[in-house]
């Protein structure tokens, strides 16, 4: 029996290309549904930063994300400049309808051929690619705009904090290394329902910052 589950991700952050890269260790009988969406409207909507906008954290994030995809034996090679706005490239999955073919192609264009978002022959070689003569056209349509603010809205109204989040039962797992508690989840019913679990799913804040 198939079971649904939906992916947020955004084509800016390295983790959830290795998230997408794992996807073939989770159930054949797991039907995922690809959803992008933009990171920096989960931050805003949080009042938090992204790794890459903290000194020290973005050195430690870049360094800790090369030793994972090599961990893990996929590819990985940073593109020219990180952060970099997105968005371009999140309204032409959604006006690709977000297909894992469409999805791997632009995944790989950044994070694993370090493809330059400012550099308009490169994007002009990724529409080639994924059969789009004219990017710019496809992505202004109007019902791709709203497609991908509906993607963010969906997300928050479920507690969606961060990417990549798969959600599967009304359950977050999020991030790159919740491959391996996804897997356990799937094996173990009730894997959320011992007594410690329940505990620390409602404890108390002892402290709150001003």
């Amino acid at each position: 029996m198939s079971r649904k589950a939906v992916l947020y991700f955004d084509f800016i952050s390295p983790f959830a290309y290795l998230f997408f890269k794992q996807l073939h260790k989770l159930p054949a009988h797991l039907e995922i549904t690809l959803k992008p969406l933009l990171f920096a409207g989960l931050l805003k909507h949080w009042g938090h930063k992204g790794p890459a906008e903290i000194s020290a954290k973005r050195k430690f994030t870049y360094r800790f994300i090369t030793w994972q995809a090599t961990e893990l034996g996929i590819p990985l090679k940073f593109p020219p400049a990180h952060p970099f706005n997105p968005v371009k490239l999140l309204r032409l999955a959604v006006a690709l309808g977000s297909s894992h073919a469409s999805v791997e192609t632009i995944f790989d264009f950044v994070w694993r051929e370090g493809g330059d978002m400012t550099n308009a022959t490169a994007l002009s070689r990724l529409g080639k690619t994924l059969g789009v003569e004219d990017i710019d056209s496809l992505v202004g349509n109007p019902t791709v705009k709203s497609q991908l603010i509906q993607n963010g809205e969906e997300a928050l109204a479920q507690g969606v904090f961060g990417v990549p989040t798969l959600v599967v039962d009304g359950e977050l797992f999020w991030g790159s290394d919740s491959i391996t508690m996804l897997l356990r989840y799937f094996e173990k019913p009730g894997f959320f329902d011992n007594a410690e679990m329940r505990r620390v799913s409602e404890l108390p804040e002892g402290a709150v910052r001003s």
